[in-house]
């Protein structure tokens, strides 16, 4: 199964770290990441898409995406 997730949050280091903890476990970058202005917070927003392959799994809606 392949999964997909798209992270968002501020631009600040806590993004950064949960894009690198995704990474490290396995996840892959799908994509460039995406910046928008949020003009009610005053804050820059960043998104990134990221896919895992799974072997030998079959998908369901009921997976929490971040176990993986």
């Amino acid at each position: 199964m392949k999964l997909y997730r798209m992270i968002t949050g501020p631009d600040d280091s806590s993004f950064c770290h949960r894009i690198s903890k995704a990474l490290s476990n396995g996840w892959q970058v799908s994509g460039s990441a995406s910046l928008t202005f949020d003009a009610n917070t005053g804050r820059i927003v960043c998104g990134q898409a990221i896919t895992k392959d799974i072997p030998d799994h079959d998908y369901s809606a009921d997976l929490t995406l971040s176990d993986f």
